[in-house]
């Protein structure tokens, strides 16, 4: 099968050797895992920080998202059959779904939603899975409750499905940050409420709109730049979220307001195959049941075209730019 793979993390993206295609044997399914025939994925920040902070000894098939047909499961797969159509974000700690063929645990995937192409399903799990696991399963958002939420970095991947599950599903205030005006166009589109500038102060950006303090914050991006301002934000007893990588946290500033801190990593689940797994194809499940009644929409932004190693390049070129909005995606070999 083919499959696009990288080995030196030290070469720039634009090196034909950065991500380069090789044939390698077909998988075999262990006891509850699916063989996927990947039908279109898509790029995430992750595949270019992957990428770029270490060197491998073999080459490493990248990639987390994907839409196939399954055409074999393990002996003690229960919940899928060859021929059905799924969608998921597969294992940290497993081979990449940039390849013809992929082996994936049934406990992480759900079938995919049925009024949207592979492309646009391709753009959904990673991202609404962070999305949905730091609202509900971190933060432990009440539905009900007419509070208000900051989210940083609202125009990416993430920030784009963590807008719209707000808005649907529960009775938050979203305040969102973006900084150009088709990102921030975006971000509006998508249902938020009000939409600032994080180039600038985020207290001051709140204050112009009133907003003196928020209940909840969810920093996607760039936490250790807004940290000050996100304490000052955030009200006594407030949650802070968070996805991204700060260099340092401290944490004791926290303390004065009781804020509570909280990690989200949708990867930990399968990394550490937790009795509770099996919730991420819940979600899935979920969230397609949404897509499919118009609730929620794809944030497919870009289509780079079939699944090779120039196109998969310009995609880790383009995530790298910092200025993608919404999902990249590829299709078909």
């Amino acid at each position: 099968m083919k499959a696009i793979v990288y080995r030196d993390h030290q070469l720039p993206i634009t090196d034909p050797q950065a991500l380069y295609e090789i044939e390698l044997d077909m998988p075999s399914p262990g006891e509850r895992d699916l063989l996927v025939k990947v039908a279109a994925i898509s790029v995430n920040p992750i595949d270019t920080k992957i990428r770029r902070s270490s060197s491998t000894q073999e080459p490493r098939i990248l990639g987390w998202d994907a839409v196939g047909e399954v055409v074999k499961v393990g002996e003690h797969v229960t919940l899928f059959s060859p021929g059905d159509k799924v969608y998921y974000a597969g294992s940290l700690v497993r081979p990449g779904t940039n390849a013809e063929y992929h082996l994936v645990d049934e406990r992480i995937v759900a079938k995919k939603p049925t009024q949207c192409s592979d492309a646009e399903a391709a753009a959904l799990p990673l991202t609404v899975l962070t999305a949905w696991e730091l609202l509900f399963d971190r933060l432990a958002v009440d539905t009900e409750q007419t509070k208000t939420l900051l989210i940083i970095g609202a125009a990416g991947g993430v920030g784009s499905m963590l807008t719209q599950l707000t808005k649907q599903l529960t009775r938050l205030r979203v305040i969102g940050t973006a900084s150009r005006a088709e990102t921030v166009q975006w971000v509006k589109a998508l249902g938020a409420d009000e939409v600032i500038d994080h180039t600038h102060s985020l207290v001051e950006g709140c204050a112009k709109i009133g907003i003196e303090q928020v209940d909840y914050v969810a920093s996607l991006t760039h936490t250790d730049s807004h940290y000050k301002d996100i304490i000052e934000l955030l009200a006594p007893q407030g949650k802070l979220g968070l996805i991204d990588d700060p260099k340092t946290l401290d944490a004791l500033p926290l303390k004065r307001k009781a804020i509570s801190l909280h990690w989200e990593l949708m990867f930990t689940r399968s990394l550490f195959e937790t009795d509770d797994m099996i919730r991420q194809h819940e979600i899935l499940s979920r969230v397609a049941a949404l897509i499919d009644e118009g609730v929620l929409t794809t944030t497919l932004a870009e289509h780079y075209g079939t699944i090779n190693a120039e196109n998969l390049r310009k995609a880790h070129a383009m995530l790298e730019s910092h200025k993608a909005k919404g999902k990249l995606v590829l299709e078909g070999f």
